[in-house]
């Protein structure tokens, strides 16, 4: 259709097709890029409504590699030390010893499996020791693996994705030495010097913003579009020193700024997250839309052999030897053996300097193309649809997260924290106040003592065990804060604040009840001996017919479902209920009594089982 043709709509579709496959794995549990790849390879190949080469033309190439310099500055950006208090020794580890190992060990596979020529063999075995935050970070999206194991993974593929790079870099200056005599040791000294100079400009850089910031020489409404101007820049201006340099520069920037105090780097943060996942999307079609029926008849059937030796020998090896005798579990270890899926940094690099090989005629160039989609293809399909069921075989899969989180200590949140441990929910009562806890110990609930806005926080708590928070501390300003601060990370749908002031309140997540009480309100009620009642609906008796038989002034605070989901009614929101659903209330003492009386009547006049 003429439509298709235009380039605004494939743009547009690039869009909906790797946002749409992103919703899709959220909703279902897959793993989101395989899900981007088979949507492109479709789109691509399949179909050939997508065609990069002939859409984009000179711009593809730029496009893509721009594309990835933001997306390893956002990754540096989630890259504090403090995460290295546990994962660090394994981090080193993998990078002193893990770099060289699978270097070595990609580049006997590239050789003995592949069939390659000893150069293209070292060149593409230095690739292939990145895996990169844009197939690392979305599969940790899915999986609740504990912060240690996670961390290093995360480490590991933002900190090598450069070093891959300059190996392949090294190695091609090596391959196309123009002089008399090769000199490895000038060629290293040339990128090692590039390098050093690349991550210079990237501090530079991350040091004058971090600077600039916080002393008002950019308004808040530039800080955005200013940070994301000086990450092109300086990516471009290392690319010009040495090629692939400049991914030095963005990941040592996100790093600094990372580990440096800044106003307004949540919001910037958040930005970067947000072009990140859209940048992903749509380099995750493009990529597999690059491959045509020509490239993949070039796959050879000896390439297989080169691809069960990286999934089963290379990465588990590597991982192995450079982790012996180190603190990490061994079944985390085994996990961390298996993950290395390949993505966006592998092709481009390798796509280009196959093409240049090529033009200096050395043997097997050809070869690395149709080889770097297998392995991206094989290593994200095995990687991502068995990470999950990996996990949980290990042991270190901590579960869909169904806990609660209530922020504030008081005789309210630790009544209705006794009331969710009873339905086998896990609670958490949060509070600075040592004192204000001692009573949600006696209950014998557990409980975390610290300011959960502060940054240290997330170092001693994992927010993805918590299906819902319900901020209840008795200032009203603090639990609009928490909303605003934690709705992005956790959802806005899962946080709730205790109902504000009507006149000095502001509201920043979901009101919970419908009446929508303050917390002296509820502490009032509480002392007044206000109880919490669960009743199962059925279809017999749906929650109109329990709001019916309850008195006015009850509340009906949470529908608890068969799989441990709770939700919450809100001043503007009830949940959707259904038979096998446990509706929580929060009733006054009357009803209490007299609900506990009728209980006692119907057990009474039950007649006796034969």
């Amino acid at each position: 259709m003429i439509f298709v043709d235009s380039l605004m709509v494939k743009i547009a579709l690039i869009g909906i097709l790797g946002v749409g496959a992103q919703w899709i794995a959220w909703r279902t549990g897959r793993p989101a890029i395989a899900l981007m790849l088979l949507t492109g390879l479709v789109a691509g190949p399949v179909l050939g409504i997508i065609d990069p080469e002939r859409d984009f033309g000179a711009l593809q190439e730029p496009i893509i590699k721009l594309a990835v310099a933001v997306i390893l500055f956002d990754g540096g950006l989630s890259l504090n030390f403090r995460e290295l208090r546990h994962a660090g020794p394994a981090v080193l580890r993998l990078v002193i010893l893990g770099v060289p190992i699978g270097w070595a060990l990609g580049t006997a596979a590239a050789y003995y499996g592949a069939g390659l020529s000893l150069p293209v063999s070292a060149l593409f075995g230095g690739i292939l020791v990145v895996t990169g935050p844009t197939v690392i970070g979305p599969m940790l999206r899915t999986l609740r693996i504990g912060q240690r194991p996670a961390n290093i993974l995360k480490w590991e593929g933002i900190v090598n994705d450069p070093i891959g790079a300059l190996l392949a870099v090294f190695i091609f200056a090596y391959i196309t030495y123009q002089g008399e005599q090769v000199s490895v040791g000038a060629i290293a000294l040339d990128v090692a010097l590039s390098s050093v100079i690349a991550g210079l400009i990237g501090f530079g850089l991350a040091y004058a913003v971090t600077w600039v910031f916080p002393r008002g020489y950019v308004p808040e409404f530039l800080k955005a579009p200013v940070l994301l101007v000086v990450v092109i820049s300086g990516f471009i201006v290392a690319d010009l020193i040495q090629h692939e340099t400049g991914l030095v520069t963005v990941t040592v920037m996100g790093i600094t700024m990372a580990n440096r105090p800044i106003y307004s780097f949540q919001a910037l943060r958040r930005f970067k997250e947000d072009l990140g996942v859209l940048l992903v999307s749509g380099v995750f079609i493009i990529l597999p839309a690059t491959l045509d029926w020509e490239t993949m008849r070039a796959f050879e059937a000896r390439f297989l052999v080169f691809l069960i030796l990286l999934l089963f020998v290379v990465r588990p090896v590597t991982v192995l030897v450079s982790l012996f005798l180190s603190k990490v579990p061994w079944r985390e270890r085994l996990f961390i053996a298996w993950i290395a899926p390949r993505g966006v940094v592998a092709v481009a690099i390798t796509g280009l300097f196959s093409l240049r090989l090529t033009e200096y005629g050395v043997p097997d160039a050809e070869a690395l193309i149709p080889l770097s989609f297998g392995v991206v293809v094989a290593t994200i399909f095995a990687h991502g649809f068995t990470a999950q069921k990996l996990s949980e075989r290990l042991g270190i899969d901590q579960g869909p997260g169904r806990g609660v989180l209530l922020i504030g200590a008081n005789s309210w949140t630790i009544a209705f924290g006794r009331m969710l441990e009873q339905l086998e929910i896990a609670v958490t009562v949060a509070d600075t106040s040592k004192l204000a806890l001692r009573a949600a110990r006696k209950a014998d609930i557990d409980v975390y003592r610290g300011d959960i806005l502060d940054e240290v926080t997330h170092d001693h708590l994992d927010m993805k065990q918590f299906q819902q928070l319900v901020a209840a501390t008795d200032n009203d300003a603090y639990n609009a804060l928490i909303c605003a601060d934690l709705g992005p990370e956790i959802g806005f749908e899962s946080v709730s604040q205790i109902g504000a002031d009507r006149e000095r309140g502001p509201v920043r997540g979901r009101v919970l009840m419908p009446g929508g009480p303050s917390i002296e309100e509820l502490v009032t009620r509480e002392a007044a001996g206000w109880q919490f009642s669960r009743t199962k609906l059925t279809d017999e008796f749906s929650l109109k017919d329990h709001l019916a038989a309850r008195p006015d002034n009850a509340e009906s605070l949470a529908v608890l479902k068969p799989d441990k989901r709770l939700l919450f009614f809100s001043t503007d929101a009830r949940p959707v209920t259904e038979a096998g659903d446990v509706l929580i209330s929060y009733v006054p003492p009357e009803k209490a009594v007299q609900r506990r009386e009728k209980k006692a009547a119907q057990a009474a006049t039950r007649p006796a089982a034969t």
